[in-house]
């Protein structure tokens, strides 16, 4: 059986960050969260004064950028790699609505991505990774044997979004959730550094009616029509 890099694209809470898991933990490959990153240089913005909801000091952000090292460290109790900042285990900050009402704003600066986009690259140079993002089969691995692209309606993904926050016991309402899926959506597919798109060769998911065992065995079947099985 041959390695192989897995893109998975899409929509914000589409569930790629679940099933990018998944497979990894099936297939015993490397899982890298592209939009953990996005979202710890945006809770670094945060921390210092250089972003809120109606500013950004792009310019100190952008000089910045060298003092912000990102790393993941694998946890063997979840089965997967958290967020280091800096150190710091940033993996439930960078999950707030908070963030994610800023984490678009910081993706459409172009040193921010050129910065994560060459970190990114790097986890795959020997292949046998699964990488879930915006742009990883159109600009972070091109050339992915398997590129997937998911999407759902924005009430299905808010609906989601809501009870994960909930659940957690965050204090979120419904309304500012569809507001955050459906902004995030405009601003990631309208930015003019690489924006949300379906790669040509990718195939689409629309997972607004299927459950993550579906799409897990669905994906797997695929997964293994690349790699030899």
């Amino acid at each position: 059986m041959k390695n192989i890099t897995i893109a998975i694209d899409g929509f914000s809470s589409t569930g790629k960050s679940t099933i990018a898991k998944l497979i990894a933990q099936k297939y015993n490959y490397v899982y890298v969260d592209t939009g953990a990153m996005y979202r710890a240089v945006t809770l670094f913005a945060m921390q210092h004064n250089l972003v809120s909801s109606d500013f950004l000091n792009e310019h100190e952000l952008i000089e910045a950028l060298k003092n912000i090292e990102l790393t993941f460290i694998f946890n063997a109790d979840l089965g997967f790699a958290e967020m280091f900042l800096n150190g710091k285990n940033v993996e439930k900050e960078i999950r707030t609505l908070e963030v994610s009402k800023l984490v678009s704003k910081i993706a459409t600066i172009s040193e921010v991505r050129k910065k994560l986009v060459l970190e990114q690259k790097g986890f795959g140079v020997k292949g046998a990774v699964v990488m879930d993002g915006r742009d990883i089969g159109t600009v972070v691995f091109p050339n992915a044997e398997l590129k997937l692209f998911m999407t759902a309606s924005a009430e299905k993904r808010a609906t989601r979004r809501y009870k994960e926050l909930i659940d957690r016991g965050d204090n979120v309402s419904f309304e500012d959730i569809l507001f955050n899926v459906q902004e995030r959506d405009r601003i990631d597919s309208t930015r003019e550094d690489s924006p949300l798109l379906k790669a040509d060769d990718a195939i689409e998911f629309d997972n607004s009616d299927m459950g993550i065992t579906e799409q897990f065995e669905r994906i797997c079947s695929l997964v293994d029509q690349k790699i030899g099985v």
